[in-house]
């Protein structure tokens, strides 16, 4: 489950963010979330063609200091169920720092995965109006592998790139149109991109509920290989931009994730029909 952090966070992260320059430029208005919001979300894989519920996952956002200023700091943790635990660990968490204009300033991910424990962590400046980063990324007692790097464009941690995407619009998308950002995760800096593949109505499991979304693919391009995508994903069609339902194509399987509960919304939630 390496990967299924990663999905959930790109997940958020559906909407248009086109590469921008400057420090000015990596601001950006918030039209989708305030302070309090929390979402909480089931997980399950398809074992032996059977789907068991695996772990749980949530998203907190809160007002805080950061630097001596106003921030948000949001939290996204994933905790495997003790059955799950006799094959795979899972104990992750995220955190996040963004002024309340939404640029970037910290990212942290303590992760136990496994036999592993990894620590990676992002540090913003905005030096000359450019982007600069620092990286660190460590598993286990290895030595800390250190990066650095600059750029005209905005570079986003995964969760500091959702608070951003989530406000933009994307009335404007047609079906096949593809969204490009500048991700930096500790270990990694480089170019992820998303798909757009039209709306849909989408009834939950188990539940008279349905939701009018957005659906959209995450796409992954190994080096020398054929892109592939690694999840297909339903984002409501209204000014929250909520997942509601994640199919993820994993290399050890098939998982899904699906919405259970979402509390201190800004927005009502119009795109939820039942």
């Amino acid at each position: 489950m390496k990967k299924l952090l990663l999905i959930i966070a790109t997940a958020f992260a559906l909407l248009p963010l086109a590469p921008t320059t400057g420090h000015a430029q990596c601001s950006s208005e918030n039209s989708a979330f305030q302070s309090g919001e929390t979402l909480m979300y089931d997980l399950y894989f398809n074992w032996k063609f059977v789907w068991v519920k695996v772990g749980t996952a949530s998203m907190n956002i809160t007002r805080t200091v950061y630097d001596g200023k106003p921030a948000y700091r949001t939290y996204l943790i994933t905790r495997g169920s003790n059955k799950a635990d006799k094959f795979f660990i899972m104990r992750d968490t995220l955190t996040s720092y963004v002024d309340f204009d939404l640029i970037p300033r910290y990212y942290k991910k303590r992760a136990h995965e496994g036999k592993n424990y990894y620590r990676d962590d992002v540090w913003y400046s905005y030096p000359g109006g450019q982007c600069a980063v620092k990286m660190t990324h460590q598993r286990n007692d290895n030595n800390v592998r250190r990066n650095e790097h600059k750029s005209k464009y905005c570079a986003y941690d995964m969760l500091s790139m959702l608070l951003r995407a989530r406000s933009f619009d994307p009335s404007k998308f047609k079906i096949g149109h593809r969204i490009a950002f500048l991700m930096a995760d500790g270990k990694n800096y480089e170019w992820q991109s998303i798909v757009y593949r039209g709306k849909k109505k989408f009834k939950m499991e188990n539940s008279n509920t349905s939701y009018r979304c957005l659906v959209f693919s995450f796409m992954e391009q190994e080096k020398g290989k054929k892109e592939k995508e690694i999840v297909t994903f339903w984002v409501t069609d209204d000014k929250n931009h909520l997942p509601v339902r994640l199919d993820m194509n994993l290399n050890f399987g098939t998982a899904k994730a699906f919405l259970t509960g979402a509390r201190g919304l800004r927005n009502p939630q119009a795109a939820k029909l039942k």
